[in-house]
């Protein structure tokens, strides 16, 4: 019998402009919201009180946590691009929120890897950039960012 684990991509097979579909996507609820922003201190009433964010916000709902959003897009792209393979995050950015995700919506991320370089100061191992995109069921762009990984180099003998 033979052991599959399954594994993120090692350095040498992340392919330039490749696309990767993370599914399934993810459906925001009402709990994850309340609770990763209180977990995260983040009192902002725009995502956990309902009266207020129905009766003075411009979207008459309390939208999802932009933070849980990017926290959850990131997440989905683990187990396909760097699930024990990752050596390091090393920086995020170009984020962005172009419309807000609300309980109820889910999210779909999709994976463009857009850079990479074998590590200067770290043999065996390659940066890889990652733009991320964060799209809800009606596939209307709600977060992007880019990402900068750490990975490690296929090991000698496989």
């Amino acid at each position: 019998m033979t052991d599959i684990v399954q594994r993120g991509l090692y350095y040498e097979e992340f392919e330039l402009g490749a696309r990767y579909l993370h599914r399934p996507g993810r459906t925001a609820t009402e709990a994850d919201n309340v609770l990763f922003t209180t977990l995260t201190m983040n009192t902002q009433g725009l995502h956990l009180d309902a009266a207020h964010s129905e009766t003075q916000q411009p979207f008459g709902q309390r939208l999802m946590n932009s933070m849980w959003t990017l926290s959850t897009m990131v997440g989905a792209s683990v187990a396909q691009l760097t699930q024990g393979t990752l050596v390091a995050q090393l920086g995020l950015g170009d984020i962005s929120f172009p419309h807000p995700l609300f309980h109820g919506d889910t999210l779909y991320t999709e994976s463009v890897i857009t850079a990479k370089r074998l590590s200067s100061s770290r043999p065996g191992q390659g940066v890889c950039t990652i733009a991320h995109t964060g799209r809800n069921q009606e596939g209307m762009v709600v977060a992007t960012a880019s990402r900068t990984v750490l990975v490690r180099c296929t090991p000698k003998g496989d």
